[in-house]
């Protein structure tokens, strides 16, 4: 990683990662104050067309801040050599990647999960934003335990599916993705949702052998023709089972159509198991209109 960057209003603490075009360090803001994660783009970047996925990147986040479940963009600006970043919400706990090589979910905290990163996909779709990057490193966990989505990098607009992205994580792609070369649409994201989350059930990646071949050629190969495995965990409700395999269908048109339909199915399952049904959080046009005490499972955000 470069050495640190001095910002007026910001004082430096650490480094926090690296990958890609980009880079994030931990400030301290002076007003108000508090912690703040500053994604850079790499100092040896100098392609115009990485320049310009960084912006995309937060103009996404910067139209998405207000939903709970969405990394927090607070400010955007440019170093005085001309590095653009990224002033963000600090996510101090393990992100999921981490949490799932450490520690064994409960199904229960995964079907929440899921309902809670549903309902983020689900606003970004609805904002004419595909992430198409959704994987269990770019889900962070706050404080208080929250997931916030994140890493909009690769974004693309849902009303042009035909653009093309710099690259995928091969591990949550859909086939569609990785050998037709075709545009993403909503239900790409639906598939690396559904392979997220069993990732965070069998703590690997759903074509991932342990032991075995999983170069990025065989991974590839495994998500095209193999039908989706089962997690192996015997707390796993059939009906979640069954519920991944369609999330992770081959062909998108066998998939639920949109994220709120998955998390609706989630949510079913979470009944089903007489656990606690996590609420929606999206933003409802007609909670004005509906009378009281009608209950959707979702919750209104203005």
């Amino acid at each position: 990683m470069s050495a640190r960057t001095e910002i007026p209003g910001y004082t430096y603490l650490r480094p926090l990662g690296a990958g890609g075009y980009a880079e994030v360090h931990l400030y301290e803001q002076q007003s108000p104050r508090r912690q703040v994660a500053i994604k850079f783009l790499s100092a040896s970047v100098t392609s115009a067309a990485t320049r310009r996925l960084f912006q995309a990147e937060a103009e996404a986040m910067a139209r998405l801040a207000e939903h709970p479940h969405i990394v927090q963009v607070f400010l955007t600006d440019t170093t005085p050599d001309g590095r653009p970043f990224l002033v963000m919400q600090y996510y101090p706990l393990a992100n999921m990647a981490e949490r799932a090589r450490s520690e064994r979910l409960a199904v229960s905290e995964v079907l929440r999960v899921g309902v809670q990163l549903a309902s983020a996909v689900e606003t970004a779709h609805r904002a004419g934003i595909l992430h198409r990057d959704i994987k269990p490193a770019n889900v962070l966990t706050s404080s208080y335990g929250q997931p916030g989505l994140t890493d909009f990098g690769i974004a693309t607009s849902a009303n042009d599916p035909t653009e093309e992205a710099s690259a995928v994580s091969v591990p949550w792609a859909p086939p569609e993705l990785l050998f037709s070369g075709g545009g993403a649409d909503v239900r790409s994201d639906v598939y690396s949702l559904g392979a997220t989350l069993w990732h965070l059930l069998v703590r690997r990646s759903p074509f991932e052998e342990p032991g075995g071949d999983n170069s990025t050629t065989a991974l590839m190969q495994r998500a095209r023709s193999r039908p989706v495995p089962r997690t192996g965990r015997d707390d796993v409700p059939a009906e979640l089972e069954r519920v991944l395999a369609q999330a992770m269908a081959k062909a998108p048109e066998g998939r639920p159509a949109t994220a709120v339909d998955l998390a609706r199915m989630l949510q079913r399952v979470e009944a089903s198991q007489g656990w606690s049904v996590s609420p929606l959080v999206l933003v409802d046009p007609d909670a004005g209109r509906r009378p009281a005490g009608d209950d959707t499972g979702e919750r209104t955000v203005l």
